[in-house]
């Protein structure tokens, strides 16, 4: 079984969430059922765009890099707080350990721009795509 981890930041898009918590979770009950989907936050219960508030499975200190396969980062707004968040220390070293370890990281908008500041990105020479990942 495949596991993803969602990754929240205070004011994330519900609905950029959404589309991670759908795909991943009708793979998992129509699909090939190889996936499953954890979310995770700097509190047990963090509050999204337009006051939509999300219980998670983890806090950003109890993730273990290691039990997990892939990375979704949502974008949000900054009216809602996001980038306090998504630009923390803790939450742009989660990224980097992910990446240390070669495992997939994906985002939807702005939800790229913490993957950039985590420094990831700096010298990379190539881009993937969806379908470079098919075997996911």
């Amino acid at each position: 079984m495949k596991k993803v981890l969602l990754l929240l930041a205070k004011g994330f898009e519900s609905f950029e969430a959404s589309v991670f918590i759908d795909v991943i979770g009708w793979n998992l009950v129509d699909g090939d059922k190889t996936t499953k989907l954890y979310t995770c936050a700097f509190q047990k219960e963090v509050e999204g765009s337009f006051g939509v508030k999300f219980k998670v499975d983890y806090l950003i200190s109890e993730v273990d890099i290691n039990e997990f396969d892939a990375l979704a980062i949502p974008g949000g707004f900054e009216e809602y707080g996001f980038y306090e968040e998504a630009y923390h220390p803790d939450f742009l070293e989660l990224i980097h350990n992910f990446n240390k370890q070669n495992k997939i990281i994906a985002s939807i908008c702005v939800g790229a721009l913490p993957i950039a500041k985590s420094g990831v990105l700096h010298r990379q020479t190539e881009q993937k795509t969806v379908l470079e990942y098919s075997h996911f």
